[in-house]
């Protein structure tokens, strides 16, 4: 099966799953809603509108590396003057500070494998290839690190199990030992989970998203190349590229 393969890599990320304004949470791994988002900002789909065939596309994730999960605190609206406080719904003004707290996952790496019918591939590959927009990590303050996009390949199975893997802890020299998350199937009734990360469009308001089905599972990597700081790295996704349909 075709797929597009995305390395998804930065100093900051952040996948919101169950949010509020006050305290914005962040998944362990890349949502469908967020990796919808960011192809849908390459290709320039503004918020209320219809995703259209973009929602056809499916996701699994290899989690490469989990990253460290941190907190920042924020602050919004503090030391201004009343008149210039932040509004209310009553049409007053604070003369308070709003505090939120934003959880990102840091270094973390995930190697994303995007299938689905080719008329939907053919759609995100030219949003990737040639964004609009800028894409970005879950949230505008997260870019991504280069290369992003790793090309189109034949077989999306093969591809997420021998793409290059970043320095890590606990892997060895018969290979590594790496979760993957994918959407649930039939056979996966005895074994799946569920998230809220399914939609069409992103609205500007209140977002409503659907459940989901999913299944993670740890496999054995051993033809995954394991890669030793920046340089090899850069070489070894260069040789997958390499490998790419286009």
């Amino acid at each position: 099966m075709d797929a597009l393969i995305l390395r998804l890599a930065g100093p900051m990320q952040a996948w919101g799953e169950r949010g509020t304004f006050g305290e914005k949470d962040t998944a362990d791994f890349p949502t469908r809603s967020g990796l919808l988002g960011l192809i849908a900002c390459a290709a320039g789909i503004r918020r209320g509108e219809p995703l259209g065939a973009l929602t056809e596309l499916d996701f699994t994730v290899r989690i490469d590396r989990p990253g460290v999960r941190m907190i920042d605190f924020h602050t919004v609206g503090g030391g201004y003057p009343r008149k210039r406080g932040i509004p209310t719904a009553e049409g007053k003004r604070k003369d308070s500070a709003i505090i939120t707290r934003r959880h990102y996952l840091a270094d973390a790496v995930f190697t994303v494998a995007c299938t689905g019918p080719s008329h939907a591939l053919d759609l995100a590959q030219g949003a990737l290839e040639s964004p609009r927009w800028q894409p970005f990590l879950g949230r505008r303050s997260c870019p991504p690190e280069q290369p992003m996009f790793l090309g189109r390949m034949a077989d999306a199975d093969f591809a997420l199990k021998t793409a290059p893997l970043p320095q890590r802890s606990g892997q060895g020299p018969d290979g590594a030992r790496v979760d993957f998350v994918r959407t649930a199937s039939a056979s996966d009734l005895d074994a799946w989970s569920e998230m809220f990360d399914d939609c069409d469009s992103f609205p500007q308001g209140d977002r409503n998203y659907r459940s989901r089905p999913i299944v993670r599972t740890t496999e054995h990597l051993p033809d995954a190349r394991a890669c030793n700081g920046t340089g090899d790295l850069l070489i070894a996704l260069g040789d997958f590229m390499g490998r790419s349909e286009t």
